[in-house]
């Protein structure tokens, strides 16, 4: 789409992030049902199921950006997308009135997903400070990645079956039950809901991938900045309509799982970036730009992770001090992108 003019690459892009929109909005209620019929939950739903499908769009814009040699678009997609994912949550605590997000949701596994999170992001720093090696051009970094990823599920759906440790129950705290299933409703078309949606997510994402690469160049604006700030967002856009619909459906603890699970799933965006990538390592082709991201990323999680654990039932107005923090170490990460990229 680089030989479109700008005005039709705007308007894809636009146009594929509405249709995002609108598949994300109906994937929440699905995930809820699908996680009570399958008695996986709604932490482990929506970690791997609904995290893995509204990500889908994102990984479709790393993996197109790395193979067309966007090193830089591909890595601050995947990264960005944590950071805007993240701050949603904070969004979410705005839009959940009864008490503060994070102490109403608090679970092992959400607390298990974020500390795999910061270790994948960990990884993905390691991978970029580490010698530029690669084996067919893909570092050796990448599977390690992988199999941290399916480790750290596998840890997860371990403890709902045998949990070492549950939060405090208190009037506020939200348990995780399986509701009544309504008359007439089908496993089968369930599963055939979510996967059309899915579909719908993945193709619009590639849309969004190829008329982003058009803008930027067209543009003149880095790889950087379209990535961190453009499309991130747009391809997140899922992960906060479902958000704020799975917290006014109740369902709290698939917000927050969706949310640290998609963010996990996202750090393999990486991964498939750099097995895209054909010019070499992709961790080695970013700048200092991507490692600030993928710091700030970290930091955003663990004031999550501390907040569910800390547990404060309000804060101040209708927002915990943690998620006041999240958005604003989410700000400063905007301005600092936007001014130096």
């Amino acid at each position: 789409m680089f030989d479109w003019p700008l005005w039709l690459n705007i308007s894809v892009f636009i146009a594929a992030t509405g249709v995002i929109t609108y598949a994300g909005s109906k994937l929440s209620y699905v995930a809820d049902r699908l996680a009570d019929r399958t008695g996986l939950g709604e932490a482990l739903m929506g970690a791997v199921l609904l995290g893995g499908s509204t990500s889908l769009s994102g990984v479709v814009v790393s993996i197109t950006a790395a193979w067309q040699g966007e090193a830089q678009l591909a890595v601050s997609n995947a990264i960005g997308g944590i950071a805007a994912q993240t701050a949603f949550l904070a969004v979410a605590d705005i839009v959940y009135r009864r008490a503060n997000l994070e102490h109403a949701a608090a679970s092992l596994a959400n607390i298990l997903f974020g500390a795999l999170l910061i270790a994948l992001m960990g990884g993905v720093m390691l991978a970029a400070t580490a010698p530029e090696w690669s084996v067919m051009g893909v570092h050796p970094f990448t599977p390690i990645l992988v199999i941290g990823y399916l480790g750290g599920l596998r840890v997860a759906r371990r403890s709902r079956e045998r949990p070492m440790w549950k939060p405090r129950q208190t009037r506020e705290t939200r348990v995780d039950q399986p509701d009544e299933t309504p008359p007439g409703e089908r496993l089968p078309a369930l599963w055939g809901r979510f996967a059309a949606l899915a579909f719908m997510l993945g193709t619009s994402g590639w849309l969004v991938a190829q008329s982003g690469m058009g803008i930027a160049q067209q543009t003149g604006l880095s790889g950087t900045l379209v990535g961190f700030l453009f499309t991130a967002v747009a391809t997140s856009t899922p992960e906060l309509v479902t958000t704020i619909a799975a917290v006014r459906n109740g369902a709290l603890t698939l917000a927050i799982g969706g949310i640290l699970g998609g963010n996990a799933f996202d750090v393999m965006f990486a991964v498939a970036a750099d097995v895209a990538y054909r010019e070499g390592s992709v961790y080695h082709a970013i700048t200092s730009h991507e490692l600030f991201m993928t710091t700030l990323g970290m930091i955003m999680t663990a004031v999550l992770v501390m907040g569910m654990l800390s547990r404060q039932e309000h804060g101040v107005g209708r927002i915990g001090f943690e998620s006041a923090l999240i958005l604003v170490l989410y700000a400063v990460g905007v301005t600092v992108v936007a001014v130096s990229g």
